[in-house]
Order: C-alpha cells, then structure tokens, then sequence
C-alpha cells in the first residue's frame, strides 16, 4: 500500500472513533467539546531581513491606495527631525508619493521622525500602522532610514501593511560586502546599484580592497605612484559620488590599502624595496620591512587616501607577508632577524618586526580617529612585541601557517569580525579550492559565531559582545571568470541570507525555499534601471 493511501486509512479510523467518543459522550451528558477555531494569520511584514517583533493591533490595513497622489504631502518629517529630509524624499521617490516637509500628512500618508536618543539601540525604529497612516521613529538616522526599507518592502511584498506596531534592530553592528577593486574594474554604476541593494537589505559597510600585486584600483593624484594603476580604475571623482551615495543610504566605505605583503605593483614601480630571501630570490608582493623608507613609502598612499574617505573605519591588511610562511624565516631572511633584533631586542623575532610594522601604520591613521581593522593573519602569537589592541581582527581563515584559532583572539579581548572563507568568500574562478558561496549553507549552517570553518568558535557565547558581525567577501583572483552581471547574480543570495542572520539572531523564521521567494519578492535587487515599487526611477 502506497505512504499516501495508508495515511488516508489512519485518518479514517480516526475519523470514526472520534464520532463514537462524542455519541457516547451526548448520551452521558456531557457537552461536546467546542470546534477548534483557525489560528489568525501572520501579519508580519514580509520583509528582508525579518523584523524581531510585530504586535498587530485592530484596524485596517494600510496601502499606497489609501494615499492621496494629487500633490498632496503623502510623506513627512517632524519639525524636529530635518536630517531626515533625505531619507522621506527618497522613500516618497521609491513609493510614487509626494515629499511634504514638515507639513502635516494627508490621511493615510507616511511620518518620519527621531525618537529621544537613547530610546533604542542603534540603528534601531519603530513603526505604527493605524487609521492616520504610518510613522516611523528611531534614535538616529539610520534607524529611521531602516524603518523605510521595512515600509518599502512591505509594499512589495504585499502592497500593505497590517494595523500594528513594529520594533526591530539589528543584532550585529558590522554587517556587509567587500569587494576587491585593485584586480577587476567595476563600474561605478555596478558598485552604486550594490549599495542601493545592500541599503535595502540593511547592510551598512562596503569594504574596497584598493591596491594589490596586480594593481592599484583608485586614482592616484602623485605622479610617483601613478606607475601602480590599473588598467581601469575609478577615478577620485568617481570615489566621490559613490561615497556621497553610500553616506546617503546609511553605508559607511572602508578602504583597505594592503600591507606589507600584496604590495606587488608597489615594488614594481619602487623594486628597490622588495624583499629577497638569502639567496636573492625576489619574494611576491612583500615589502622589505627592515629597509628605511619602506613605511614612508607606504604612508604616502595611505595619506593621500585618508580625506577620500569619511567613513568611521580603515582596514591596514596585514595578511599573507610571505616572510612568515617560511619553515624558518630567520634562517631565510637573516637581514629581516637582525633589524627585529635591533629594534625590538635580543629575543625579538621577524614576527615582532612585523608587528611593529603594523602598529606603525596604525599610527599614521590614528590621528584621523577611524577604526582600525587587520586580516587574522597579520596579529601574531609568543610575540615580544604586542598588536594595538583597538585593531579589530578581521577573521578569514585558519589555513594560514600561523593562523590562531578565533578563540585565542576572543581570550585576548579584541573585537572580531567574521570573513569565514568557508562561507563568506566569493574567489572569481575558485582557485585553491574555493567554491562560490550558496545562500542556502548562509542561511542554514552559518552564524557570526562560525568564524573558522564550519564550526561554532567553542568560546563564542562567553565572547559575543566582541563579535561584531560580518561581511561578504568578492575576491577577483580571475578577474575574468566573471562578468559585472554574474557576480551581481551570484552575490545576490549569499547577500540577502548573510543580511538575514546579522540583523536577526536565532534561527531564521523560514525555511530556505520560502526565504529565496522572499528575497525575490522584497528584495530584487537593484540592476534594473527602475524601482519594483512604483516603477520609478531610484537613483538620488
């Protein structure tokens, strides 16, 4: 007999027991039990990622139908919340609806403002749906401008939102992409319909991996290291406008200037800085770090870069400096073991050197008060010499000869970001036994707290105020492997389940293949030149 009609069967007998109970239980007297009524249907916006709690309240929905588009003011700010100007034009632009000011709405039409600071946790709103429209509140800006996100979505997903109150934030402050700008040009309108993307998926930082052996992917104003370019890069105006976008949509722009390994188009234009192992060996992309002039040379870049960028934070690399990965570096590169000595005293080792040098480059951004972040790699173990402890350890892999794992880094007391290469890393042509990422093992098998492999950091829950999130990482190994539009389409899942599990934590409320619907739904993505709302345009 077949799984169906045996199921059937049982159902049956069911059925005829349950009517013999209740005969018998009319001829006892006793009152039937009452029928069981429906459960009431969820009425949580469907939206990604998912809000942490919705209250439905009695009332009618509200819809776009409800909003007078005659020239009326459908969408407003308080008079005491005029930095939200931006974030209601844009939703207004995003819905087909009329920007206000701080005129009083039209019924059913939408309020923004700032709630008391401290009213909520960063980034944080709130959003009430009844008979007067909507109104969103948050503690600052972008809390408001995630309320909007959730607003538009839920128009796309449903085309209204049920009478209620909303409340939601984040879980984790660092949520995002990195994109490897130094090995494969992107246009500035494919990095501006990513930011339009990730601000839609409540993402708020995009890395860009500026310099590399292969090349340097942003301007140069000084003629000495013009040499470095790319054969296509973005020019300083072009940084401009997408930093200005991504300012506007709440995404703050960290820049990575790799060192003192992956300095390869550096040394080819300065060889006389390139490091060679006792036999004279030229060595990849690493930088003599005992040399004088070396850090200068570096720092030189670096300053130039520091104004092009206002965002709060700077990654220094640090990773992969090839005099580490030798059997026996002091033996390979005895110039390296005496300016160690020299420097850092009889014990001191090129690890040590190392250590000073990124130190020293933590010093050169300090004084512009942006956070400093460095590849695992780069921080050091049994080290006379000891990493500034404000650098976030950018966790992307235990692979590496050295690599600690992330327990070590959490026992110290520094702050972790999670990169997890086995999940995370998205490397153009899978070289070195990379596979492209899947949002379907994101959103099943990863959480922050994966930070190496496959596995739960063991020391995660006692440490998980200094685990800060996590970013997708695009790597353009081969930089042909991939069009523009495959990695826009091959990033879109993976960035949608990643923006799910930092904003949300615990378990997602859905299963996979009702999650990827929704995605396609509430978020589509931003490569098309009109917006799914409203068919209007969403550029600002």
């Amino acid at each position: 007999m077949s799984r169906y009609c045996a199921k059937h069967r049982v159902g049956g007998v069911a059925a005829v027991a349950m009517f013999i109970l209740v005969t018998v239980g009319y001829a006892a007297g006793a009152p039937p039990a009452a029928a069981a009524q429906p459960a009431p249907p969820d009425r949580t916006p469907g939206v990604v990622p998912s809000v942490e709690t919705f209250t439905p309240s009695s009332g009618q929905p509200w819809s776009l139908a409800q909003v007078s588009t005659n020239g009326g003011t459908n969408v407003v700010i308080d008079r005491n919340s005029a930095g939200l100007a931006d974030e209601a034009k844009l939703l207004a632009q995003e819905l087909g609806l009329q920007y206000g000011g701080t005129d009083a709405p039209e019924a059913g039409g939408i309020r923004l403002a700032l709630s008391a600071q401290g009213s909520g946790p960063a980034e944080s709103y709130k959003i009430t749906v009844d008979g007067s429209g909507v109104t969103i509140t948050g503690p600052d800006e972008a809390g408001v401008f995630y309320g909007t996100r959730t607003v538009k979505q839920a128009v796309r997903t449903a085309g209204s939102m049920a009478a209620g109150a909303i409340e939601d934030a984040p879980a984790e402050p660092q949520r995002g992409l990195n994109l490897d700008i130094a090995r494969k040009y992107f246009t500035p309108a494919w990095i501006e319909d990513r930011l339009r993307e990730m601000a839609d998926l409540k993402l708020n930082q995009l890395g860009l991996h500026i310099s590399d052996d292969q090349g340097l992917g942003i301007e140069t104003k000084q003629p000495k290291y013009q040499g470095m370019l790319s054969a296509r890069y973005l020019t300083q105006a072009e940084l401009g406008h997408i930093v200005e976008l991504a300012a506007s949509l709440h995404i703050a722009v960290v820049p990575e200037i790799d060192s003192p390994g992956h300095l390869g188009a550096l040394l080819k234009v300065f060889p006389d800085f390139q490091l060679k192992d006792v036999n004279g060996r030229p060595v990849q992309g690493a930088i003599d770090i005992a040399k004088d002039g070396a850090g200068p040379l570096v720092d030189g870049l670096v300053k130039e870069f520091l104004p092009l960028f206002p965002g709060d934070a700077w990654h220094l690399g640090g990773d992969e400096y090839q005099a580490l990965v030798r059997s026996d570096p002091e033996a390979d590169f005895p110039d390296l073991a005496a300016a160690a000595v020299a420097q850092f005293g009889a014990n001191a080792k090129i690890k040590d050197l190392a250590t000073g040098w990124l130190n020293a480059r933590a010093a050169t951004v300090a004084p512009s008060g942006k956070q400093l972040k460095a590849w695992n790699d780069g921080f050091y173990a049994g080290t006379a010499v000891k990493a500034d402890p404000a650098i976030e350890a950018e966790y992307w892999t235990g692979k590496e000869i050295g690599a600690r794992p992330p327990e070590a880094y959490l026992a110290e007391g520094r702050k972790v970001v999670n990169l997890n290469d086995a999940y995370l890393y998205y490397v153009l042509g899978q070289p070195n036994d990379f596979t492209y990422p899947t949002g379907q093992a994101i959103y099943e098998q990863w959480t922050p707290a994966v930070l190496r492999g496959k596995a739960t950091a063991p020391t995660a829950a006692q440490h998980q105020d200094q685990i800060l999130g996590g970013r997708l990482a695009v790597w353009c190994d081969r930089a042909t492997a991939q069009t523009e539009q495959q990695v826009a389409d091959g990033i879109r899942m993976p960035l949608a389940a990643l923006a799910q599990k930092v904003w949300s934590s615990g378990q997602p409320p859905q299963a996979w293949n009702d999650f990827q619907s929704l995605v396609d739904q509430a978020a589509p993505g931003s490569a098309s030149p009109s917006d799914p709302v409203s068919g209007a345009s969403t550029a600002p």
